[in-house]
C-alpha cells in the first residue's frame, strides 16, 4: 500500500490527482452526485466516439466507433467513483487483459477448417473468453465487471474480431480517454481516483496530549514516553 506520508509533500495540483486528500472531501447532497455523474458519462462515451468516428487513421481501419462493454465501465468510473472496481488499475488492466484473453481465444476458434464451423462454435469461444478474463482479473487484482463483456465481443461481433490484434491498442485508447474524462469531471466536488495501483495506507494516527508524558532524566535529555495501562497486579 502506498502511505500518505509519501504524497502530502507533493503540490495540491499533482497529488489530488494520485488520489491524495489532507482531509476527505465533504459530503455533497445527491442531486450534487446525480449531475456530476450525468455529465461525466455524457462527456466520456461522447469524447470516445468522437475520436474513432471522426480520425480519419481509425475510419480507414473500419474500428467501432465504440467498444459497448464502456457503457458499462461509465456507470462504474462516473457513478460509483469511489469503489476499487472503478479505479484506474482496474478500468485499464481489466479491458486490456479482457481484450487479450478475448482475441486469443477468438484466434484459436478461428484455426478450424471453415466460418461455419466457428460460427457453430463462437458460443464457446466467448463462454471460454469472458470464464477466462475472470480468473486473469482476479489473479492480477485488476477485476472490472465491464471487461468480461470486452472478452467475449471478439467471438460474438464480426467488427471487432475483423480487426484482430488491433482490438487491443483501440481498448487501450478507450480506455485512456474514458480515463482522462473521469480525472477531470469527478474532481469537482468529488475524488478521482481514490487510489492509481494499491489503496493509500492511512496516516497513523497523532497521539492525544494525554496520552505522552514528557521527562527530564538527570543528563538533561528530554525524553517522551507513550502512556500505557499497567497491570497493577504485578505491582507488590
Amino acid at each position: 500500500m502506498m502511505n500518505h506520508n509519501v504524497l502530502a509533500p507533493l503540490p495540491s495540483w499533482v497529488s489530488r490527482w494520485l488520489g491524495y486528500r489532507s482531509a476527505p472531501p465533504p459530503k455533497r447532497p445527491d442531486f450534487i452526485i446525480y449531475i456530476w455523474s450525468f455529465i461525466g458519462a455524457f462527456c466520456g462515451i461522447s469524447v470516445i466516439q468522437a475520436v474513432f468516428e471522426q480520425a480519419q487513421y481509425f475510419v480507414e481501419r473500419k474500428v467501432p466507433t465504440l467498444v459497448a462493454s464502456y457503457g458499462a465501465s461509465a456507470v462504474l468510473i462516473y457513478g460509483a467513483t469511489e469503489v476499487p472496481l472503478a479505479q484506474p488499475r482496474a478500468l485499464f488492466g481489466g479491458h486490456f487483459l479482457g481484450a487479450l484473453t478475448g482475441v486469443i481465444i477468438t484466434k484459436l476458434f478461428q484455426l478450424l477448417p471453415t466460418e461455419e464451423r466457428f460460427d457453430e462454435l463462437a458460443w464457446l469461444a466467448a463462454s471460454l473468453a469472458c470464464a477466462t478474463s475472470i480468473v486473469v482479473m482476479q489473479i492480477t487484482g485488476t477485476t472490472h465487471p465491464p471487461a468480461g463483456a470486452t472478452a467475449l465481443l471478439p467471438a460474438t461481433t464480426k467488427e471487432i474480431r475483423d480487426i484482430g490484434w488491433y482490438y487491443l491498442p483501440v481498448i487501450l485508447l478507450s480506455s485512456t480517454l474514458a480515463c482522462a474524462v473521469a480525472l477531470i469531471n469527478n474532481n469537482i466536488q468529488r475524488r478521482y481516483p481514490v487510489f492509481w495501483f494499491t489503496p493509500l495506507s492511512p496516516t497513523p494516527p497523532t497521539p492525544l496530549p494525554h496520552q505522552l508524558i514528557t521527562d527530564t532524566p538527570s543528563n538533561g535529555a528530554t525524553r517522551t514516553n507513550s502512556l500505557e495501562p499497567k497491570d497493577v497486579s504485578s505491582v507488590a
